[in-house]
């Protein structure tokens, strides 16, 4: 790719620590206080992803203005005070706006961000933020239960119709940049509530304005890096949602597009996430070799980053591929050194998307292999621990848990607690759209079907066969 960077001769204006964040932090490390964040975000019912790095960029000054999601968990956490109290800017000062011309069509889209190819701005507005533009909002809007407004282009200030498609599009600033982070965040968030079915095909749009993006180049070689991670980001997690939702092809060509732009720009934290994610792939795939080649690559990417949880989960991954290919004493190595990663907790290292792995998921993901091996009370046990621990915000996941759980018991010879999970997964399918867990459940109504005659059996198959399918 040809590089379109350009050189600004000023000197942007340093951003100003904010003080009074970092003495509310107290004697927490970072980390700790990323924990804390998380745990005031689950009393309200927020989700944010918050780690050691947010916390960092928060005190150094770099984010001037919370989005709203973190601005209602800092209120929370620190009743009485407002953003001003926190050390923040006023979201009025952040927005960036310039006046609008007087010839200006009413409505019409306002960049979020820098308004020329120069990426000029006032100097208060030379770092980023996190501010939550209106166009943002309108990019990923969620109504009830799992319904998903489509995509727009608006983050990235695109527009691919035929109309447009001959337009030069402009580079980009650090408004664009942001908005691609918050969108990785957001579908996120959204598959975490309601599973991927609603979501794969309405993500495609985002993942090609972020590659646009990339080709018509940035204004600063910062905004050009980020640009790539996020853009590497988005294409994994468009390709969970495909992978979640049974598009293993469509899953494969976006991980190796991840990681192709990780091998361009030298990004390793990006590398192991697509290897990691392709790993998983591999597994669910029927490729259990393969699982555990790109599992031990991952970690031979990753052990610099001095992640000890993203080792464990990566070792997790590894452990997936030997179940797959019935090698048990591979298998418990690998799960032996995931559950000594984990017990070294966290740390500043740990990457921002790995903010769903917990004892949940080290709990459900061993599950998996057991069950894979054959060994169905074992695997029933920690399918069990893992819906108890799972935050009950996070839909997808208690569903997907329980599922297994179902699934395990009822091979284990114990259907009327199998069918009774079951049951309690079908509650929760009007919140959750995800093939995987439908196909899992399909399974273990074939499972249960020759024991009509167990409590609850009956209740379970007749509500499983009236459930409508996705396409």
């Amino acid at each position: 790719m040809a590089s379109s960077m350009v050189t600004s001769s000023q000197s942007p204006t340093p951003p100003r620590p904010n003080l009074a964040f970092r003495r509310l932090r107290g004697q927490r490390s970072p980390a700790e206080f990323a924990a804390a964040v998380r745990r005031a975000a689950r009393e309200i019912g927020e989700s944010v992803s918050c780690d050691a790095r947010y916390v960092g960029r928060v005190e150094a000054g770099e984010i001037r203005c919370p989005n709203y999601a973190y601005e209602r968990v800092f209120l929370h956490m620190f009743p009485g005070r407002t953003l001003t109290d926190l050390g923040f800017a006023s979201r009025a000062s952040v927005r960036g706006r310039r006046t609008r011309p007087t010839n200006e069509t009413p409505g019409a889209y306002e960049p979020y961000d820098t308004q020329d190819t120069e990426d000029t701005q006032d100097p208060d507005e030379t770092y980023d933020n996190y501010e939550e533009s209106d166009v943002l909002r309108r990019a990923f809007m969620t109504g009830g239960g799992a319904t998903v407004a489509a995509a727009s282009l608006g983050p990235f200030g695109l527009a691919l119709d035929a109309e447009a498609a001959g337009r030069r599009v402009r580079r980009a600033g650090s408004g664009e940049a942001g908005a691609l982070e918050e969108a990785v965040r957001r579908i996120r968030l959204l598959d975490d509530r309601h599973g991927a079915d609603g979501l794969y095909q309405r993500a495609a749009a985002p993942l090609r304005a972020a590659y646009a993006l990339l080709d018509a180049g940035a204004t600063r070689q910062t905004t050009a890096d980020r640009l790539h991670s996020g853009a590497g980001e988005l294409a994994i997690s468009v390709g969970w949602l495909a992978h979640d939702s049974g598009r293993f092809d469509d899953a494969r060509s976006h991980y190796a597009e991840a990681l192709a732009t990780a091998r361009v720009t030298g990004d390793d934290a990006l590398e192991a996430h697509a290897f990691c994610n392709t790993a998983f792939l591999a597994r669910d795939a029927g490729r259990p070799r393969e699982a555990v080649r790109a599992a031990q690559a991952a970690q031979r990417v990753a052990r610099p980053l001095g992640s000890a949880r993203l080792m464990s989960l990566l070792a997790l991954r590894e452990a997936g591929g030997w179940a797959g290919l019935a090698d048990r004493t591979g298998c418990e190595q690998a799960l032996a050194r995931a559950q000594a990663y984990f017990e070294r907790g966290l740390s500043d290292a740990d990457p921002e998307w790995m903010s769903f792995y917990g004892e949940a998921e080290l709990e459900g993901l061993e599950a998996q292999c057991w069950s894979t091996l054959g060994d169905w009370r074992r695997a029933a046990r920690h399918a069990r621990r893992a819906a108890d621990l799972q935050d009950p915000h996070f839909t997808r996941n208690l569903a997907l848990y329980t599922a297994e759980l179902a699934d395990d018991l009822a091979r284990a010879g114990r259907p009327d607690e199998g069918a009774a999970a079951g049951l309690r997964v079908l509650e929760l399918l009007g919140e959750v759209q995800s093939s995987r867990i439908q196909t899992m459940l399909a399974a273990t109504a074939r499972v249960l079907s020759p024991h009509r005659r167990a409590s609850g059996v009956s209740a379970f198959l007749e509500r499983h066969a009236s459930m409508p399918r996705t396409a």
